[in-house]
């Protein structure tokens, strides 16, 4: 793609705002997928599948680990830039970091092997730090004992949100020095399904929050009934 064309795809692209401040994309899928049309053939399909991989909502927490690492590292294999194959790296090494968490919080042992069941650099720490909280990794990963507290006291709109923001500001270090090219384009997308992704959750739970309300209004009018009688 020509450069005046990517300027004049991302100057289309309204700004995101607040991750946490925003009940709704600044954009629907349907026309971020127009405005995408103007992407060349290779990069739409280079995005489309950094999306099929990272959107967390393509990945069930019983997807077994290791079929997630292949996948993985077949795009990491195929003709990308460094960047991208450090932004989708990190990106999957969170995602091997939660799936450990979310293993011994069933109290699970570690894998069987020290590594090949996810990705990154981290797995071979993990398997031999199982019983720290942490898995020695604070330093790397500073909100993992607080992910990992989070997921001790089930909160799960809480770690929904520690997660989605973590994400947001690592893509938004990624997107340093990137305004008119593809790894732009690939950073707008990204942020995009995070908040889509919040929107959903957060509706979520505001319906779960209002059937709850509606089921105790229902329970008390029941008990009036009962008095009554």
């Amino acid at each position: 793609m020509s450069g005046d064309l990517y300027i004049t795809l991302l100057t289309s692209l309204p700004y995101h705002g607040e991750l946490f401040g925003e009940q709704q994309t600044p954009i629907s899928r349907i026309q971020l997928e127009s405005r995408l049309r103007l992407l060349e053939p290779e990069d739409a399909v280079t995005l489309d599948a950094i999306e099929q991989l990272i959107r967390w909502a393509n990945h069930s927490l019983d997807e077994d680990d290791a079929a997630v690492a292949a996948q993985t590292q077949r795009l990491l294999e195929g003709e990308i830039c460094s960047w991208l194959q450090q932004l989708i790296a990190y990106r999957m090494e969170i995602r091997t970091l939660m799936a450990a968490l979310r293993r011994r919080r069933r109290g699970e042992g570690p894998p069987e092997r020290p590594s090949g069941w996810g990705v990154g650099r981290w797995q071979r720490r993990i398997h031999a730090n199982w019983s720290e909280p942490g898995f020695r990794l604070e330093g790397v990963f500073p909100w993992v004992l607080e992910a990992n507290r989070l997921m001790q006291e089930e909160d799960h709109l809480g770690l929904e949100r520690l997660l989605l923001g973590v994400t947001w500001r690592a893509l938004e270090r990624f997107g340093e020095g990137h305004y008119f090219d593809f790894e732009a384009v690939v950073v707008y997308v990204l942020r995009w399904g995070i908040i889509d992704r919040w929107s959903r959750y957060h509706g979520k739970a505001a319906v779960a929050r209002f059937e709850s309300l509606v089921e105790q209004a229902l329970a008390g009018q029941r008990l009036e009934f009962v008095g009554d009688g």
